[in-house]
């Protein structure tokens, strides 16, 4: 029994290239409710590991709003020399934005550093839209709830790694099924025509937010590294005389064997999934090879390089045969702590950037349309500041693009920079969610093409609140 069990979880955490090949477990008992999977879809998710501090990123322009900012956390605004004229934080310096829905926030108004130019190019010509007071919730909570501990909270709050998880597989750490891996799940149970293998596809980092029952996360290879499956295809091995190339072949499909014989199942399984790799690696390549080249220039940045990555595998999408895809990547450096004013800015443009040079690329292949992208992390920070940096928070504001998105408009809520209004903790200022991750992810979900029953099962809280479709993805 202890073996079987260890078995299972190696295979289930595996990140292998292999893929799902069937579509067993929860959602088979929803086929009457099938996923939709006409057409073509993908969403992105752009994890912000370490917290991004919300307060410095949509910012009250409105005079009365941005001097309580000021108040409150006054060696941050120090940091940054405000008050200068050259500041990026000069409130005569911040990029306005103008949403459709401004009449809901009263006289409060926001902005975006100048270094999130791109963004904010997108959120005015309506590719854009923010969803704010988004994190982890069981239920719905208030300040009074969380007080008296009458209101279930999540396990483990304030901590980076369990809200990453939280955020990610909807449990604290330890958890081993990703929201991104059930929605895979669900289009692989309805769409048996379609390639299995690239429906998760992780970039720049594995992440348990593409794992799923059936789904298996699809890690790409690196391009002309010379290693790994192109190392005998690319003659690397035994020379380049062809009298070698029965040689050469032979070899080749050794490492590519599926079907060793080891009396050790762990050591057999290996094998397979393996093998089945380096075959599923050399197919994935050879569809790069067949893509025509994307003109749109990225910046030269570790995001940009991930973005381009991805814009090339989903302009593979009909060579692959896919209908869905599930994308993650990540940029770290976020948990300011310190030194916020000199390293949160330039994080941010190679956010912004990297997101609008995405967007050009997608109405380059003509994917514009298929694609939504969307931003998570740990939490965000503490209203409060501790000096030149901010502290563990709670929840935060988040990014949505895409052609489909309802741009211009502020989702959620954005309170005003108060530590005594309802939506903080009296300690220290964190905001408490006013949207779950889940209520956040089921309006992806929905988008994606789940049904209302595979959306219950991917997302177990989803019925605690009232509300499961924001409306920022038409």
């Amino acid at each position: 029994m202890a073996s079987d069990l260890s078995r299972r979880h190696f295979l289930a955490g595996s990140t292998s290239l292999l893929g799902a090949t069937s579509a067993l477990g929860s959602f088979a008992a929803h086929k009457a409710q099938a996923a939709n999977t006409t057409g073509y879809k993908a969403i992105v998710c752009l994890f912000l590991f370490g917290g991004l501090d919300h307060a410095d990123t949509v910012i009250p322009t409105d005079e009365a709003s941005f001097n309580q900012l000021a108040a409150a956390r006054p060696n941050i605004f120090d940091g940054y020399d405000v008050g200068s004229g050259t500041s990026s934080r000069d409130r005569d310096n911040l990029l306005a934005l103008n949403p459709d829905n401004a009449s809901a926030f009263g006289t409060r108004q926001f902005g975006l550093p100048r270094e999130m130019m791109g963004l904010h190019q997108l959120f005015e010509a309506g590719d854009a839209a923010i969803v704010g007071n988004v994190g982890p919730l069981l239920e719905p909570i208030t300040r009074e709830t969380f007080q008296d501990r009458s209101g279930r909270r999540p396990p483990r709050l304030f901590s980076h790694n369990d809200q990453q998880s939280t955020w990610l597989a909807l449990e604290a750490e330890g958890a081993n099924i990703g929201w991104g891996g059930r929605f895979a799940d669900a289009i692989l149970a309805a769409d048996t025509i379609s390639n299995p293998l690239y429906s998760a596809v992780g970039i720049s980092s594995s992440s348990v937010f593409l794992s799923g029952e059936t789904a298996r996360q699809f890690r790409p290879p690196e391009k002309s590294t010379g290693d790994g499956v192109n190392i005998i295809d690319e003659s690397k091995i035994l020379g380049t005389n062809s009298r070698y190339d029965v040689t050469r072949d032979a070899f080749g499909n050794i490492i590519r064997q599926t079907d060793f014989n080891h009396n050790n199942i762990m050591r057999a399984d290996y094998s397979v999934l393996s093998g089945q790799a380096i075959a599923n690696a050399k197919q994935f390549n050879e569809a790069l090879e067949l893509s025509q080249p994307i003109l749109t220039p990225f910046p030269s940045t570790r995001l940009g390089n991930n973005l381009r990555r991805i814009a090339e595998i989903i302009d593979t999408r009909t060579t692959l045969n896919t209908s869905r895809q599930v994308f993650f990547l990540s940029l770290g450096g976020f948990d300011t702590h310190s030194r916020q004013t000199a390293v949160l800015p330039a994080l941010q443009q190679h956010i912004s950037d990297a997101l609008l040079a995405f967007r050009n690329a997608m109405i380059e292949i003509g994917a514009w349309q298929n694609v939504a992208v969307f931003t998570g992390s740990d939490f965000g920070r503490t209203l409060t500041g501790n000096g030149d940096g901010t502290d563990h928070g709670w929840c935060g504001h988040h990014f949505v693009m895409g052609c489909d998105v309802v741009g211009i408009r502020i989702f959620g809520d954005i309170p005003p920079p108060d530590r005594d209004h309802e939506q903080y903790t009296p300690s220290r200022g964190r905001l408490i969610p006013s949207v779950s991750v889940e209520q956040y992810a089921a309006t992806i979900g929905k988008w994606f093409g789940l049904s209302p029953a595979e959306l219950a099962v991917a997302l177990p809280n989803l019925s605690e609140f009232s509300t499961s479709d924001l409306g920022f993805l038409g």
